[in-house]
């Protein structure tokens, strides 16, 4: 839980010291990259660790992944410039990567398949602890202390999480088992070092020309074209490696079998409707309802507290009617609280969506806990990392194709909004809608009024688009997922 916490914590506490940082090290038009850097580097190392987790065992990838987190912070900390920093938060996501993947794999490996939804809950509890928690620390330490401390804050707790798992974590000498094949005790120790480096390559590809389209650079341009296409070569190398490799890093198998490809396809959709109560939420929140940033960060936190709880009941659910169904009555309703966000009155109070964000959290944690642990359930402790990892790189890609496509939609319905306003004293273009939202003084009620319900009208639209995700992903588990997930016994 304290290796998870470092990653947890991560991402929302440096967000609320952006100012001061960029007030010290300038660098104001790329500083987004202290957050796709950090996330590129996490996501696409998750199928690298998930293979070396099966290869050479849970302890010493997630040591590495400590240790690598730790330098990482420990670099940050002592930037010079936005270049230096950006660069240093990518070496803090390489062992992100290896402390996302690696707990959750470690979680399956010591506790049977009655328990894993009691410590999953405490997983989750770690997430939205972080939530809120985060953002308040992050505050604290900038205002009153300096931005650097929110990196070496992370040295004392992981040398606390390392000493731990270092001591405590014993593995025991489990019979690797695999769908169909028989036990082996020795596990391999070759790597597919070709095929690490060609889906690090790719997935940087993708998700970079994901991030920065329509924010670096027009979706439509070379930059644009040039990673896309890039990515998709890479992509075309990438299964010829794996298909000639003796032990591929992305096996075959995790989308040959259908418990495993539907679950992967079913938290991509996760990822992708995450995006509008994560990114587009606090927007609504400051610029419709007039919330300032700390109060909109709660109304996006009813989410985080009801997910656990409603995680932990899960399991009374899906042992009687099964991993499948539990996740389909979760995903349904899901959709069900999605529709009901572009009901909202306009402009509303702010117990209103946190009570939709309340309820949302509940659905996704009926949703999502019983998929994890139905995979990891149907194959054996040499496969376990990698089937893990396969699921989170899913979630993880699905998230960054949502930034990217509901950002073209809300962009899309303020565009028009703009273009067909009746009335006069509007921003010219979308980039000059946030800094009059900022500053409502500087337009007339009218023109304020008007911009409030245009972006209430895209956070709508954003919302739609997060049902349909959610409806693709039940879509899935209804045709795609077998009935009753062929679940291994635990060993004695």
């Amino acid at each position: 839980m304290l290796g998870m916490a470092l990653a947890a914590l991560d991402g929302t506490i440096v967000s609320t010291a952006v100012p001061q940082i960029v007030g010290d090290l300038g660098g104001f038009a790329v500083f987004s990259w202290l957050f796709s850097g950090y996330l590129l580097a996490v996501t696409v190392t998750l199928p690298v660790y998930g293979k070396l987790s099966d290869t050479f065992g849970r302890k010493p990838v997630l040591i590495a992944g400590i240790i690598l987190f730790l330098i990482g912070s420990l670099l940050c900390a002592t930037a010079w410039n936005m270049a230096s920093l950006i660069a240093f938060r990518v070496v803090q996501g390489l062992g992100g990567g290896a402390l996302q993947g690696t707990v959750q794999v470690i979680a399956a490996d010591l506790y049977p398949l009655k328990e894993r939804p009691k410590i999953q809950a405490k997983l989750s509890t770690v997430w939205a602890t972080s939530s809120v928690a985060g953002p308040a620390l992050g505050g604290l330490l900038a205002g009153y202390a300096d931005w650097r401390w929110i990196f070496l804050i992370n040295l004392p707790v992981g040398a606390v999480a390392l000493w731990l798992v270092i001591k405590y974590l014993h593995e025991p000498n489990r019979a690797t088992s695999t769908e169909g094949a028989a036990s082996d005790r020795t596990p391999r120790r070759r790597v597919d070092w070709a095929g690490a480096l060609a889906v690090f390559a790719t997935g940087a590809l993708l998700l970079t020309a994901l991030v920065q389209g329509g924010v670096a650079w027009p979706w439509i341009s070379v930059p644009s074209f040039a990673f896309l296409g890039g990515s998709a070569a890479l992509a075309a190398v990438t299964v010829v490696i794996e298909r000639r490799a003796t032990d591929p890093i992305i096996p075959g198998w995790v989308w040959r079998r259908r418990t495993i490809a539907a679950v992967n396809l079913a938290l991509g959709a996760l990822g992708l409707l995450m995006v509008a109560p994560t990114v587009f939420l606090p927007t609504y929140a400051q610029s419709v309802l007039g919330l300032g940033p700390i109060a909109a960060g709660f109304v996006l936190s009813a989410m985080t507290l009801s997910w656990p709880i409603s995680a932990a009941f899960s399991s009374r659910v899906y042992n009687r009617i099964g991993f499948r169904l539990t996740a389909i009555i979760g995903i349904s309703l899901a959709m069900l609280v999605l529709l009901a966000f572009p009901l909202l009155p306009y402009p509303g109070q702010a117990w209103q969506p946190a009570l939709i964000m309340l309820l949302l959290g509940a659905a996704l944690g009926i949703f999502q806990l019983p998929l994890i642990i139905g995979v990891q359930s149907t194959v054996g402790w040499s496969e376990r990392g990698t089937a893990t990892a396969s699921i989170l790189f899913c979630r993880q890609v699905g998230q960054s194709v949502g930034a990217a496509l509901f950002g073209a939609v809300a962009n899309g319905v303020l565009a028009a909004r703009l273009t067909n306003a009746p009335t006069p004293g509007l921003p010219d273009d979308l980039d000059s809608v946030s800094k009059a939202l900022e500053n409502p003084a500087t337009l007339t009620a009218e023109a304020a009024d008007y911009l409030r319900r245009a972006m209430d009208s895209a956070v709508d639209y954003v919302y739609l688009g997060a049902a349909g995700a959610a409806a693709v992903s039940l879509l899935v588990l209804i045709f795609v997922a077998p009935r009753r997930f062929p679940v291994l016994k635990d060993p004695e």
